[in-house]
């Protein structure tokens, strides 16, 4: 079992910077990814960026160059720098980590709120 938490949500002006972590626990040796998903209201949710145990990382188009998505070994904890935010930035945040038999877990999400 893996448990994880989000913090760091909240909200700021277009433009503006936040930064979510996730601290992950539990049987950490079998993840080989994490990343980090949004759910905006009446849609559907999406992946936001995500990183593997090597270190590869994949972005949504419409967060690259604006987020950044990075991790602590020793803390097992992946953060998500949002920098440039946008009003369509406004969502749920979920942190996930997915194990070698392909189980998903989720964290139980962080509101972002970016106003225009």
């Amino acid at each position: 079992q893996v448990q994880l938490v989000e913090s760091g949500g909240g909200l700021v002006q277009a433009g503006g910077s936040l930064r979510l972590s996730c601290a992950a626990s539990g049987s950490m040796y079998s993840i080989n990814r994490m990343g980090w998903h949004r759910q905006a209201p009446g849609k559907q949710r999406e992946l936001v960026a995500d990183i593997t145990s090597s270190g590869s990382t994949d972005y949504a188009d419409s967060v690259k160059g604006r987020f950044t998505i990075s991790t602590d070994n020793a803390k097992n904890t992946v953060y998500l720098q949002m920098n440039s935010l946008k009003p369509e930035d406004t969502a749920v945040y979920y942190c996930n980590a997915i194990d070698d038999y392909n189980y998903w877990y989720w964290g139980q999400g962080t509101q972002v709120t970016v106003s225009s």
